[in-house]
């Protein structure tokens, strides 16, 4: 359950503090879609770790009858780092966007079976019940990729989203 907190704590500090610099004081001139982008690619940053620091936990949320589940494992850390780097360059970030919400619908499952099996990684030992937790923040993360990586807005001119990232 943790994961959740720091997950989420991650996701929404991140936006408000780059929110409060842009408004109060560097004049960095951020949109809230670069500011959105950054923190969804945090949380990414930090959920990738567990992939190589946790490795064989991880491998326990996905069943046995699936080949080289060691592998997936690091593979999908290492997506993971390329999805948060793609949410920061403004030219990949639409495409990037749409690739995190697959990529959050397709790993949903593993969630799921980790939590039915009660598995030993990230509250997933809570059973089904961590579901009611974890569906929405699912939920959250896809809908935040939505509104600041794939809809269309405007950058204002000369923000630093309009053109650099």
């Amino acid at each position: 359950m943790l994961n959740i907190v720091v997950m989420l704590s991650i996701l929404f500090g991140t936006y408000l503090v780059l929110s409060g610099l842009d408004r109060w004081s560097t004049g960095m001139n951020l949109d809230a879609g670069i500011r959105g982008r950054i923190s969804l690619a945090l949380v990414f940053v930090f959920t990738s770790t567990g992939h190589f620091m946790q490795t064989q936990a991880m491998v326990q949320m996905l069943p046995a009858a699936i080949p080289m589940r060691e592998v997936i494992i690091y593979a999908s850390g290492v997506l993971e780092l390329c999805l948060a780097a793609g949410l920061i360059v403004r030219r990949f970030a639409h495409m990037t966007g749409i690739c995190v919400i697959a990529f959050l619908i397709v790993v949903l499952p593993a969630n799921i079976y980790a939590a039915i099996y009660r598995v030993d990684m990230g509250g997933h030992n809570l059973g089904p019940m961590y579901l009611l937790v974890r569906v929405p923040l699912q939920l959250i993360l896809i809908g935040w990729a939505y509104w600041f990586a794939v809809r269309r807005t405007r950058t204002p001119p000369g923000g630093i989203g309009h053109a650099a990232l």
